[in-house]
């Protein structure tokens, strides 16, 4: 069974950091594009991460570039989002998305070009 799973969402005050991560099963990370996408109440969902096959190129949405830093570990099968500074506003539902067999570009995959996705995680900057 082919499953995306997120974690490491919680609540932090603003300033303050999360790093979450997402874990694949049922499929290997070889090849494959991922991106990390949030979505706040009565909002679109946004994209604001993804990366390459081989971790070599990153893009990152201007409103966490210098913040937020995604990377991935192949041989284990996850993906992790380090959100640093983080502000209010980055209050989501954060999700990770997989296609395979994909060529990375710039900017970001969109939303529908993307098969696997997770369930989210809830991720809040409150003081």
């Amino acid at each position: 069974q082919l499953q995306l799973v997120e974690s490491g969402g919680g609540l932090v005050q603003p300033g303050g950091s999360l790093r979450l991560s997402c874990a694949a099963s049922g499929f290997t990370l070889d090849y494959t594009i991922i991106g990390w996408f949030r979505q706040a109440p009565g909002k679109e969902r946004e994209d604001i991460s993804c990366i390459s096959s081989t971790g070599g190129s990153t893009d990152y949405a201007d409103s966490v570039k210098g913040r937020f830093t995604i990377s991935r570990d192949n041989a284990k099968k996850m993906v992790y989002l380090q959100m640093n500074s983080l502000k209010p506003e980055d209050t989501a539902v954060y999700y990770c998305a997989v296609v395979k067999q994909r060529a990375f570009r710039v900017p970001c995959l969109r939303p529908p070009e993307y098969t696997y996705w997770g369930q989210g995680t809830q991720g809040t900057v409150s003081s």
